[in-house]
Parts: C-alpha cells; structure tokens; sequence
C-alpha cells in the first residue's frame, strides 16, 4: 500500500524565478494578489528581482510560504492530501496549511509577523558543522553558556545558534569536516528568540486553528499530532526551540510512509532524506512542469 508523507523547505531553499511558471494559473493568480494586499508588496516581484533582496528573512518567508501553498493546493486536486506532512522551520507553516489547520490569508499573516520579527532580529550568530562527533559536539554545548542546538538536520549536520562570541567558542572547540558561518544577523531557533517569540504570540493567539485532516510533525515535537490546541502551543514553541529534522525524518520509517514529496523549491530536504530513508521513494515538486506529472491519485 502506498503511503504518502509531503514536506515543506524553509529558508535557504529560495531561488530567483521561483513561482514566476504558476502566475497564469487562475487559482495561483489569485493567491498572488491576496498576497500582495496583505504584505503591500509584490512576490513575483521580489522573486524576479536580486537574489540578495530575495534572500533577505523579511521577503524570503513570505514568498516561500505563498509559493509552496500554491503548490500545495493544485497537487492536492492531483492526489488528495497525504497520509503525513511535514516542513522545515518556515516550512512548519505551510505543512499546516496543507493540513487545513488555517486557511491561507491566515497562515500568511502569521508568516508576515515571523519574518518580520527575524529580519529585525540582531546580536546573534549561527553555524553549519557538518560531519562531527556528536558526543563531543553535545558535551561542549552543555558546557557552553547561551548556545544551542537550533535544526538537528541529520546525523552529520546541524546547526548552532548564540551569541557570537559562544558560537566561535563552540567552532573552535568541536573538530568537524566542514563548518559555514549563515548569513543571518540573529540567533534564530534559540532562547535568545524570546522577546520575539512573544511579539509573535500577540498575533498567534487571534488565529483561529482546525484539527489538522492529515497529521503533522511539528519542528519541537517530532511525532504525529492532529488536535489544534496540540499543533498551536508546538507552534508557538518553534521561534525559540530545536528544528528536529533527524528525529522527523525517523518518524517517516516508522509511519511505514513509501513515498515522500519535497513541495517547494530546491532539493534540500531531499538530500536529507536519501541520505537517512533509503528505503523510501523521493520525489520533488518545484516548479509546473515537475507538477503536470502528477496525475495519480495517492489517497482515497
């Protein structure tokens, strides 16, 4: 029996041109003008534009999560929704989305809120290490004041958010093949988020959440869930806390999931996965022509 889990990219995976192939579709037309009412800017736009300006927090969330949903919404009259979702930091909201937890004017002000909230963020630094000893890694973390461990991504990457000066401490304590400074001006998925995370939570609290139609596997909370009151308190937990990528993608083993379908631009995620569920079928969605192939209907 086919089991189908969708999962959704986040900041990092954008690319100039993404989205610009769906304009002409009615439905995706009309997305991007209800977009643009509520951010008073235009995505394809921005996603035409620079890459710099593209890749700045403020216009990359937004964008990400108007085009996945996009996406998310001709696929679903392809296949039905899937048996599991899942996104990745600002791919946690279209996950949500696609679950039918809030509508889509509503999960886009969310968005707008958090990018917002993170473009405005400073003081903070982060990392990539890439192919450590993660003993050694989560003994020099736990020794290490105002440093966390913010996206577990997989056995061999994660990434480390601080302050700057605990940030370099950790780098240059932990021996790892390869180590890239983000380009972020905040320490973003860790306590150093609070004040932002309670800005957030002003707005987060007048959205109004469904039970999710498909569950979800939240960043802080990596098992499935469906109740909204659930999915909400996970939700207003993600700007401060861990993205547990490596334990979510576990879970897609362990939900028996055959097929996974990377919604989104890039391949990112993809590359995650094939390197820790070898046993399942990847496939990627990005762009109209990857979607005109789907045509078979996964779900009853």
């Amino acid at each position: 029996m086919t089991k189908t889990a969708w999962v959704f990219p986040g900041q990092g995976s954008q690319t100039v041109g993404m989205g610009v192939d769906l304009q002409d579709i009615p439905t995706a037309k009309t997305r991007f003008e209800t977009a643009e009412k509520i951010l008073g800017w235009s995505i394809l736009n921005i996603c035409q534009g620079d890459e710099k300006t593209l890749a700045r927090t403020l216009y990359t969330q937004p964008a990400l999560y108007v085009i996945e949903s996009i996406l998310v919404d001709l696929l679903a009259e392809r296949t039905g929704l899937p048996q599991l979702v899942a996104g990745h930091s600002l791919g946690e909201y279209v996950a949500l989305y696609a679950a039918r937890v809030f509508d889509f004017e509503s999960g886009l002000k969310l968005v707008k809120k958090r990018a917002e909230l993170m473009d405005s963020a400073a003081g903070g630094k982060m990392a990539a290490l890439m192919k450590f000893d993660r003993d050694e890694l989560t003994e020099v973390l736990a020794q290490t004041p105002n440093v966390v461990l913010a996206n577990d991504n997989s056995k061999g990457q994660v990434v480390i958010s601080g302050t700057p000066e605990a940030v370099e401490e950790v780098v240059g304590k932990v021996k790892a093949k390869r180590v890239m400074m983000l380009n972020v001006s905040g320490a973003f998925h860790s306590p150093l988020m609070q004040s932002a995370a309670e800005q957030f939570l002003t707005v987060l609290d007048r959205v109004e959440f469904n039970d999710a139609k498909t569950p979800v596997l939240s960043n802080v909370e990596p098992t499935p869930a469906t109740s909204q009151k659930e999915l909400k308190e996970r939700l207003a937990r993600q700007m401060t806390g861990s993205v547990r990528w490596r334990e979510i993608m576990l879970q897609f083993s362990e939900a028996e999931i055959t097929n996974i379908i990377e919604v989104g631009p890039g391949k990112a995620l993809c590359g995650l996965l094939k390197r820790t569920c070898r046993e399942i079928e990847l496939e990627r969605i990005g762009t109209l022509e990857q979607l005109d192939t789907k045509t078979l209907v996964l779900t009853p």
